[in-house]
């Protein structure tokens, strides 16, 4: 039977206490013995150690005192009881140590390792668990890490290949003038991509290390500029937007609010359909829900588009749209200003998105 640190406390406390009361005795004895000097004391009274004896107390022993002698057996007894302290301690508290040096094992490349105590439900295995499961969490955002790192890559590689193949193209060949400009524009088209990119990944950045100010806000009027802005892109893209808003204040940074407000329509409006809706409201109450019409999008998939190069139309795809950042930014947008942001797919086709700012 695995016994728990509060049995083990338990059983130290029955079995030394009689030892203490017994020690402590001699010890005032022996203490008294010295402070006087004037009792007897003989090695052979009682056997063990030797025996103090005060005057009209213990016949028998007539012995001279003599303190040198209760000094040694009072310095080996504290020595012996001290070890002894020591070693019912250790033991006492040896679960702990063992899952210390579990946890001192720990590192990046051995994430996978866990306390995994069995037992009863005492407070070592509560700590094991709760350490466990911070390992968990750990060990996910560590991946979540190391793969957005290698997306990262793979997105800055794609274009960066292309640009080279486009300059070397365009320095093996003499071109005309129109072929020219269509290098000219392909590697335009490209740099502006990788300055996308690049400014959605110092965004995230920058709302990861929080917010340097909170002040009031106007969303209202955030999201009436951001809807003003993207209303080229929806008459191009053949999308209706409607907006409807009543005075909302939330505290927060504007250029971060601004991100967020734009994300969430420019989204809306890329991945819908020919002559579709995006529908944006704004509320003291239930705060900014953007719906639009789109793609149909299965319940299981709606958390997945909030990971970073996270496409409608497939991971690390469809580089002609954006740089698959527009959701992760609104996310750790909405985090950072203490907020809660959830998604959901329409039957009909498409997502509505609420954002709750305190």
């Amino acid at each position: 039977m695995q016994l728990t640190p509060r049995r083990r406390v338990l059983l130290v406390l029955l079995v030394t206490w009689p030892v203490a009361f017994v020690w402590v005795g001699w010890m005032a004895l022996l203490g008294y013995s010295l402070l006087e000097k004037s009792s007897t004391y003989d090695t052979s009274c009682g056997g063990g150690l030797g025996r103090v004896n005060l005057p009209g107390v213990i016949a028998g022993c007539d012995r001279i005192f003599s303190p040198a002698t209760a000094w040694v057996e009072l310095i080996a007894m504290a020595a012996v009881l001290g070890a002894a302290a020591y070693s019912l301690a250790r033991w006492t508290v040896s679960p702990v140590r063992a899952m210390a040096d579990t946890v001192e094992r720990l590192g990046p490349t051995s994430l996978g390792l866990r306390l995994r105590r069995e037992g009863p439900h005492d407070e070592t295995r509560a700590l094991a668990d709760a350490v466990d499961n911070m390992l968990d969490r750990v060990a996910a955002g560590y991946e979540a890490q190391r793969r957005f790192a290698a997306n990262a890559s793979h997105e800055l590689r794609t274009p960066l290949a292309t640009q080279r193949a486009v300059i070397e193209v365009s320095l093996g060949n003499a071109l005309t003038a129109d072929q020219l400009e269509l290098v000219s524009r392909q590697l335009l088209a490209t740099n502006e991509r990788n300055e996308r990119l690049i400014d959605g990944l110092l965004t995230l950045a920058e709302t990861e290390r929080g917010l340097l100010s909170r002040q009031p806000q106007p969303l209202d009027r955030i999201v009436r500029d951001a809807v003003d802005l993207q209303a080229p892109f929806a008459k191009e893209r053949g999308v209706h937007v409607e907006l409807e808003s009543r005075p909302t204040t939330v505290r927060g940074e504007l250029p971060l609010l601004e991100r967020l407000a734009g994300n969430l329509v420019q989204n809306a409006i890329k991945y819908n359909v020919e002559d579709g809706q995006v529908q944006v409201s704004v509320d003291p109450d239930s705060g900014l829900t953007v719906t639009n019409t789109g793609p149909a999008v299965a319940p299981s998939d709606v958390a997945g588009l909030f990971e970073p190069f996270r496409r409608m139309s497939g991971e690390r795809l469809d580089h002609g749209g954006g740089v698959g950042l527009g959701l992760t930014i609104a996310r750790s947008v909405v985090a950072a200003h203490g907020g809660e942001i959830e998604a959901s797919a329409n039957a009909d086709g498409g997502l509505t998105v609420c954002v709750r700012l305190p």
